[in-house]
C-alpha cells in the first residue's frame, strides 16, 4: 500500500485542456493561459502585431474558451 495521495486536479485543468485541443492550442503553452483564468475579470493583454509566440490574442481565445466549457463565461469586456 502506497502513502502517496493524489490530490484532484484543479476544476479549469480538464477545460483548459479540452479547450487547447479544440483550437489547435500547444499543451506546453497552457501555462501561460492559467493567469487568466485566475483573473477572469481583470484586464487581459492586447496583441501587439508584432507576430509574438503564442500571440496573446490566442492566449484570450483559449481563456475565453475554458471559461465557456465551465459554465463561467468572462463578463467583463474585452479590450480593444
Amino acid at each position: 500500500m502506497s502513502d502517496v495521495t493524489h490530490s484532484a486536479p484543479p476544476p479549469f485543468e480538464a477545460a483548459l485542456v479540452r479547450a487547447s485541443e479544440e483550437l489547435g492550442f500547444p499543451s506546453y503553452y497552457q501555462s501561460c493561459v492559467r493567469p487568466l483564468l485566475r483573473n477572469p475579470e481583470g484586464r487581459w493583454p492586447r496583441c501587439c502585431g508584432g507576430g509574438c509566440e503564442p500571440c496573446a490574442q490566442t492566449l484570450i481565445q483559449v481563456a475565453l474558451r475554458t471559461l465557456e466549457l465551465m459554465g463561467t463565461p468572462r463578463k467583463a469586456p474585452l479590450p480593444d
